[in-house]
């Protein structure tokens, strides 16, 4: 049997959007308008803004033009250890030292929360590979961090997921920008959720339950499953991977459609779609039970 998120993909549309953004307001280069202008014009259904420790929420976004963009209540929650994104904050929690703590209380006043940044820093290592293992109660990790390839360590913690993943976590995988300056920092890394309900809280439950994948520049067209058979299809990939338990590879195809029968025998598999030069997909997981 497969579990897996995309089980409703009808009479919606998939909105893409970024959930890691600065402004002036912490150590962004552009005040909340000029952000939202840029993002809007380049085609985003949904924005939150994430500034250090600072909510922003209506109050903030009531002020400004949204130009038919959602926009999710948020902040990144810097302080005091790993960052975290809390995403549809109904208050803003403090970044107290003990980041279960701080999960805890988003867990009692709403919203959600997800590691950013695994691998930054020389030593990779900026959410040690431990606090996510003991850490319960956040929903995901962001997998590609945009602005992170411009700084040390890797954008990419598809290997932190993995080994997650293997252990019988069941965590999504996000793509974010984490933009800071004017240029170069936008349209990096987006998530494309499938929705139903253009509102914050139905982009924010559609998070929640997996409905969405993470992209740099794949666009996926159609996600299937019939009974053991998964089939993945892209616009533009040009080489697709089906990974399983322990990041191994399961099968590859070099185009831009992949079907599978899910093995018996795995946790999960999961697909990275492949385009031309840094532009990846990457679904989430499909968890395999007899």
């Amino acid at each position: 049997m497969i579990q897996h998120p995309y089980q409703n993909l009808k009479d919606g549309r998939w909105l893409m959007g970024n959930l890691h953004a600065h402004t002036t307001a912490s150590d962004g280069r552009r005040p909340h308008q000029e952000v939202l202008d840029d993002y809007a014009g380049r085609g985003y259904g949904f924005l939150m803004i994430s500034d250090h420790d600072i909510l922003t929420n209506d109050k903030i976004y009531s002020k400004l033009e949204s130009h038919g963009m959602v926009l999710i209540s948020g902040n990144e929650i810097t302080a005091h250890g790993p960052h975290m994104l809390h995403v549809g904050a109904e208050s803003r929690v403090e970044p107290f030292s003990g980041r279960q703590e701080v999960i805890d209380e988003v867990q009692k006043t709403g919203g959600f929360v997800i590691f950013n940044h695994p691998n930054w820093v020389s030593n990779f290592n900026h959410c040690p590979q431990e606090l996510l293992d003991q850490s319960s109660g956040y929903i995901g990790l962001e997998i590609y961090n945009g602005v992170i390839s411009r700084l040390d360590g890797s954008p990419y913690a598809t290997n932190r997921w993995d080994m997650l993943l293997s252990k019988g976590r069941k965590l999504w995988g996000f793509a974010n920008d984490d933009s800071h300056e004017a240029e170069g920092d936008v349209g990096l890394g987006w998530n494309m959720v499938y929705v139903q309900d253009e509102t914050p809280k139905g982009i924010v439950d559609a998070l929640l339950n997996g409905c969405f994948y993470a992209s740099s520049g794949v666009e996926i067209s159609d996600i299937t499953v019939d009974d053991n058979r998964i089939i993945v299809q892209t616009e533009n990939a040009s080489r697709i991977v089906a990974i399983r338990d322990t990041g191994r590879r399961v099968a590859t195809a070099d185009t831009h459609t992949i079907e599978i029968e899910a093995p018996v025998d795995a946790r999960y598999v999961r697909f990275e779609c492949w385009g031309a030069g840094e532009a990846f997909a990457w679904t989430q997981p499909f968890f395999i039970s007899e």
